[in-house]
């Protein structure tokens, strides 16, 4: 136990640098889960079968079946079809689709939660589909479900580990080599730890943080006159 901590300057420089990995898997699979989750929530919405019942179908298969199988197929299944994907975008692209599944019954739920009085007023301000989604729509149900996406950041960074076994060089794969050369896995693992708890609970207060800048205060939340304005910008009567 000594010897490794007297020797943690040699090895910490190594782990921080598949912690860095860890962190691009983790923004960039957050960034396009967002995209593609909003997508399949507002095709989820639609009135169109043909729409709705294969995202339908895709939310249930991402959701149901283990993210590890899901890596695991992507990696060695493709190239069977002719698609290689690098290890890294093989994870990323793995944790995007599954975090998009997700990510997309969240949206769902904030969407359905915006006030309908909210939608009448602005159809009868003049505003498009477009635009109604785009200044009444998505910045309430983004800011009301910001906490649940937070959490679901924090919970990527962990789920992150499991590309280890792609081959990612990630902080865990970085940890196995450590711990070949040094044969200390309990401080290692400790040391993994520790790192994962650095960034998971860094990550928790810039999202209590973000929440608390973009919610409004308590006694005007929801109101429609608070919204409306900002939603009225740029429209011509």
């Amino acid at each position: 136990m000594s010897v490794f901590w007297s020797e943690v300057h040699e090895y910490l420089p190594f782990l921080l640098s598949g912690a860095e990995v860890t962190l691009q898997l983790s923004f960039i699979s957050m960034a396009g889960g967002m995209i593609l989750g909003f997508l399949t929530a507002t095709g989820r919405l639609s009135g169109s079968r043909l729409i709705r019942w294969p995202l339908e179908a895709y939310v249930e298969i991402w959701r149901d079946t283990p993210l590890i199988v899901q890596l695991l197929l992507i990696y060695f299944s493709l190239p069977e079809l002719g698609i290689i994907l690098p290890a890294f975008w093989a994870g990323a692209l793995g944790l995007t689709l599954n975090l998009s599944a997700y990510l997309s019954e969240v949206y769902r739920a904030a969407i359905q939660a915006v006030d309908e009085g909210q939608k009448s007023a602005a159809i009868s301000l003049g505003m498009s589909p477009l635009q109604i989604y785009r200044r009444l729509i998505i910045p309430q149900a983004f800011v009301a479900s910001l906490p649940t996406q937070g959490g679901y950041f924090i919970a990527l960074l962990k789920d992150c580990s499991l590309v280890s076994f792609i081959s990612v060089n990630e902080l865990l794969r970085h940890a196995t080599i450590v711990i070949s050369n040094t044969f200390d896995s309990m401080n290692t693992y400790l040391m993994v730890a520790l790192i994962y708890f650095i960034m998971s609970f860094t990550s928790a207060r810039c999202v209590s943080w973000l929440e608390r800048k973009l919610t409004p205060s308590r006694h005007t939340k929801g109101s429609v006159a608070n919204v409306m304005p900002e939603a009225m910008e740029g429209i011509t009567p």
